[in-house]
């Protein structure tokens, strides 16, 4: 199923399913059930795990990559809040389809943040790297480990591109169209296969956007 978002196009399947969905603001459906945790826990400015915060003036962008991650505790669909990797002071912009998070002009941004509640993490970095779920978590300043996810507590089943990962999920590797899956506690959901494309969105204080 093609959508037109108001701010491009973007392409969004959920396989095995013909029934509309709506998009939010970067062309793909924003997530249901509450937030995980607040985004406010995000780090408030120091560098984490390699990881800067960059202020406007410093934002370009050379690795630019999309990861989906949907989220359950025992059963029930939780979400990333907009703004996780963002410090407190945000820009909040209302767009088609939902708010979008943004850094202010005098906040900064860390490479791995998440601007609306889709489960979109954003790899805005200055260089092509191998980045993984686990450092977006230190960033959020959440814990994530095989029994825990942010405030969850229950054992951790985890699923990249639906395959069951063994082992600790901070490994879990953010690639591009990539999905995860983290189940805390039971039932696990069964994995939801998808497709999807995100609009050409980055921050609206950032320099360069190259997508990768």
């Amino acid at each position: 199923m093609v959508v037109l978002a108001g701010l491009g196009i973007a392409l969004w399947v959920f396989l095995g399913s013909s029934s509309p969905i709506q998009p939010g603001p970067e062309g793909v459906p924003l997530q249901p059930g509450t937030a995980l945790a607040s985004a406010d826990s995000t780090a408030s400015g120091a560098t984490v795990d390699g990881i800067t915060c960059r202020t406007a003036t410093d934002q370009i962008v050379k690795y630019h990559i999309h990861t989906l991650v949907e989220i359950f505790v025992n059963g029930s669909q939780v979400h990333i809040p907009a703004g996780a990797g963002m410090p407190a002071g945000r820009l909040v912009e209302h767009l088609p389809g939902g708010v979008w998070m943004d850094n202010s002009l005098n906040g900064c941004l860390y490479w791995l943040h998440v601007h609306t509640t889709d489960g979109i993490v954003h790899v805005e970095a200055p260089y092509k790297g191998a980045f993984t779920l686990g450092q977006f978590f230190d960033v959020w300043q959440q814990p994530l480990t095989s029994g825990q996810v942010g405030p969850a507590r229950g054992r951790v089943v985890a699923f990249e591109n639906g395959k069951q990962i063994s082992g600790d999920p901070r490994g879990l590797p953010l690639l591009n169209h990539a999905v995860i899956q983290l189940d805390v506690g039971t039932p696990v959901v069964s994995f939801r296969p998808m497709r999807f494309n995100v609009n050409d969105l980055c921050g609206s204080a950032t320099q360069s956007c190259a997508a990768g």
